[in-house]
């Protein structure tokens, strides 16, 4: 496997090229006004390589179109890739990301496996209303993840409890943000959710209802979600994709009722904060992230309640690893720059991120308890292209062991 990556990855340095096609061949949305012409595009074929604790290795191949506007900046990202999981078999997809301007995006995913797995959803972001005061974000979305896990409520479950099921759901969420005062956002959301619960495709775990029923589970036989929300954000940040100065602030509350559809009736109450503090020119970036949730009703379906674990919360432990009706969160990163380096005629910012992720689900704020708090240090590399891409790997610590997940974006 070893000597395949390594030959994989020279094959990768040999054969990237880049090319300058008519823009007439390129059409909406791949380019637009903002586009030369010709248009310079850079072709990367790339290993495949991804890991995490639910889905274990997965490995293949991509290649990377990377389309440039006029600033030479890329603009559209292109990525169409096959890939190989011993749980899911053989995955085939295509992958797009379109950065018109900075008020306006869209992303796209088109994704089918041999065994279980599928993933086809979109992302809109689109802030160009009423002098870019009205913001718009559009999700719908439709998929199946074999890898899911349930180990139990509350903190500390041991990792022995793991049960493994099909989350197979589909949905929208909708969100409309008004600037009511500079840096001050008002957001109003409708969220839809349907989750099925299948049998797993791991094998050697028990299935989730195998182990666990509906009267310890709520939800486990599967369930339905319409919920209304409304937030208010209050922002400095000097970029919406990859701030390096400011801080976020965000509150929300979102009901869930019966009377509109949901399987029952309970309330979420979310809270974040977030500051960016960069030195050396933004060399270093010092940034932290304290978040808050609660969740109160009865029968609150498991997959609604609050979650910890995974690529974006604490990073020691595979996604869904700890819920409750509660959980407090803390994450502290350096962004360390080491390096600007042109790739494949790609101008790509490296960065090392040491981290540590602290948290803990419980049934309210009232029962936190230090010794049921997880402390899970690690080690981010990420491949940064200014202003819209971020490609990283994070390796983080748990008492499970070690996790690694590679993915798109920061964390957070």
């Amino acid at each position: 496997m070893y000597r395949f990556i390594l030959l994989l990855a020279l094959i990768t340095l040999l054969s990237a090229c880049t090319s300058m096609v008519s823009r007439d061949k390129l059409p909406y949305p791949l380019t637009d006004e903002g586009f030369g012409d010709p248009v310079k595009v850079v072709s990367i074929p790339l290993p495949a390589i991804g890991s995490s604790p639910n889905e274990g290795i997965t490995v293949g191949a991509l290649a990377a179109f990377l389309l440039h506007n006029k600033k030479d900046e890329v603009s559209t990202l292109i990525a169409p890739q096959t890939t190989y999981n011993k749980n899911y078999g053989f995955t085939a997809s295509i992958y797009g990301a379109f950065y018109p301007s900075p008020s306006r995006s869209w992303e796209v995913n088109l994704a089918q496996s041999t065994t279980i797995n599928y993933d086809y959803e979109a992302k809109l972001y689109d802030k160009t209303f009423m002098d870019e005061k009205l913001e718009l974000n559009v999700y719908p979305y439709f998929f199946a993840d074999g890898s899911a896990r349930f180990f139990g409520f509350q903190a500390r479950t041991p990792e022995s409890q793991q049960t493994n099921y099909t989350d197979e759901e589909k949905g929208f969420n909708l969100s409309a943000g008004y600037d009511i005062a500079k840096n001050l956002q008002m957001v109003i959301g409708e969220r839809f959710r349907d989750v099925g619960i299948h049998k797993g495709a791991v094998k050697g775990i028990p299935f989730i209802r195998d182990k666990f029923n509906a009267d310890e589970v709520p939800g486990i036989n599967g369930f339905a979600v319409h919920a209304q929300r409304l937030s208010l954000i209050f922002s400095t940040l000097d970029s919406k994709n990859m701030p390096t100065t400011g801080v976020y602030a965000k509150a929300t509350a979102e009901v869930s009722g019966k009377i509109l559809g949901s399987d029952a009736d309970y309330r979420h109450y979310d809270g974040e904060v977030k500051g960016y503090i960069p030195l050396g020119e933004a060399r270093y970036i010092s940034v932290m992230r304290v978040a808050y949730s609660q969740t109160m009703g009865n029968n609150v379906p498991f997959l609604e309640q609050s979650i910890l674990g995974g690529e974006n919360t604490l990073r020691g432990y595979g996604r869904n690893r700890f819920i409750d009706n509660c959980y407090l969160l803390l994450n502290l990163e350096e962004r360390i720059r080491l390096f600007r380096w042109e790739v494949f005629n790609v101008n790509v910012d490296w960065e090392a991120s040491p981290f540590v992720d602290f948290g803990s689900v419980m049934k309210n704020i009232s029962q936190a308890q230090a010794k049921d708090f997880e402390f899970n240090p690690g080690i981010g590399l990420r491949g940064v292209v200014r202003p819209n891409i971020v490609g990283r790997i994070d390796v983080g610590y748990g008492s499970d062991g070690p996790a690694v997940f590679v993915g798109l974006g920061y964390p957070f």
